[in-house]
């Protein structure tokens, strides 16, 4: 079922006071040429200051509440397969709704997210070194305890607990042309996309050229199995697409745009450069489709990249 503009402000009335609002900060009018030589406005959406370091803070603290709500919290808690970011804010959401959270990881998730989650009180489960194992075994785990199973992307409550964050830059900028968002299996995607056409927004989709679940499933007109190979597949690396993400699609005001893996190193380097951000590649990969070109802003036009999530090792990152 795909969330509604409804749903978008349902989820903000629930969680709100429970999340951190959104910072903005503008980028310098030279950093980002327009077409034909002018000039437009670009802000970045500082989400990686949320709580538990990424957006997904926003959908796992309105899907739980709402189970919540509805009775619906086993008491053996709720489980989720995850690369990282997803488990890493279901574990910290599950402290909200004071209930137990089991998280299944591939083998392969960054020792930083696997500390991290065990910091939070979460039980950590790595049944094999790839995504699809991690939720074959948290499907096991949900169908033998009873848990209550969680996904990463592709649920209703999880999109539109995401898409409030539009409406959160909105209240600042609401002037707003453009927003841009990196997307992996479509959850931050399809909440934005629907609180966007309900404000006549655009929304630039950005993907890595190896990582493109969303942007397969576009042009073949349902969602399609891709392989996943990139500096940010730990955050964008979905095989697949939601049907939720191509409903939202298409009805927004949706563009599609690719972007190497060397852009989005060096937008990520440029944020620590520039303004010490040490952000995950999967958040760099939004501002990377501006500052590689792929995508051209209008002249004037009024745009927020949202930079999504922090959860990285910067050790990596060098100073200029």
């Amino acid at each position: 079922m795909h969330p509604t503009y409804a749903d978008v402000k349902a989820a903000a009335d629930r969680i709100a006071g429970l999340i951190r609002p959104i910072v903005l900060a503008p980028m310098d009018p030279a950093a980002i040429p327009a077409a034909d030589g002018g000039t437009c406005e670009v802000w970045l959406a500082l989400e990686h200051l949320q709580h538990s370091g990424s957006f997904k803070a926003r959908g796992a603290a309105n899907f739980l509440l709402a189970h919540r709500e509805q009775g619906g919290l086993p008491t053996a808690g709720v489980t989720i397969a995850s690369g990282g970011n997803a488990g890493v804010a279901c574990a910290w959401s599950a402290r909200l709704a004071d209930t137990a959270a089991t998280v299944f990881l591939p083998t392969t998730a960054p020792p930083m997210k696997v500390a991290l989650l065990q910091s939070l009180g979460a039980q950590v489960l790595t049944p094999g070194p790839s995504y699809a194992e991690a939720a074959a075994g948290c499907e096991r785990y949900a169908t033998a305890s009873g848990a209550l199973r969680s996904h990463a992307y592709d649920d209703p409550y999880i999109s539109a607990g995401a898409g409030t964050l539009l409406e959160e830059i909105l209240t600042q900028l609401p002037t707003l042309d453009t927003v841009i968002v990196a997307v992996g299996g479509g959850g931050l995607f399809t909440g934005v996309a629907t609180a966007a056409a309900h404000h006549g927004i655009r929304v630039v989709a950005v993907e890595p050229e190896n990582c493109r679940a969303f942007n397969a499933a576009l042009q073949a007109g349902h969602p399609v199995d891709v392989p996943t190979d990139s500096v940010a597949a730990d955050s964008l690396g979905a095989p697949r697409t939601s049907t939720m993400a191509l409903a939202a699609a298409a009805a927004a005001d949706t563009h599609s745009i690719l972007v190497p893996d060397t852009a989005i190193i060096a937008a990520r380097q440029a944020l620590w450069d520039d303004r010490r951000l040490a952000v995950e590649h999967a958040a760099a990969t939004a501002l990377a489709a501006l500052t590689s070109g792929a995508y051209t802003p209008r002249p004037g036009e009024r745009i927020a990249v949202v930079i999504c999530g922090a959860n990285t090792n910067p050790s990596d990152l060098i100073s200029t």
